[in-house]
């Protein structure tokens, strides 16, 4: 299955209707793989969601997180 429609049936699902910015959540889990480990990837991205549920915006929460990196 292409990206684009795995990221379209999840959202169907969990019935999630708010655009996801797959380049945003990808270079942060690079970012936060490199410079902390592997684990720390799902992890963060994770953790992005929930201040995005609770008002942030993606990009700076996504700031944010780049500010905590080593």
């Amino acid at each position: 299955m292409e990206l684009d429609a795995w990221v379209a049936a999840v959202s169907r699902e969990l019935g999630v209707d708010v655009p996801v910015d797959v380049d945003l959540l990808l270079d942060l889990a690079r970012d936060a793989a490199h410079n902390v480990e592997r684990k720390s990837a799902p992890i963060t991205t994770y953790l992005l969601g929930v201040a995005v549920g609770r008002g942030a915006a993606p990009e700076d929460g996504a700031a944010a997180v780049r500010r905590a990196l080593p």
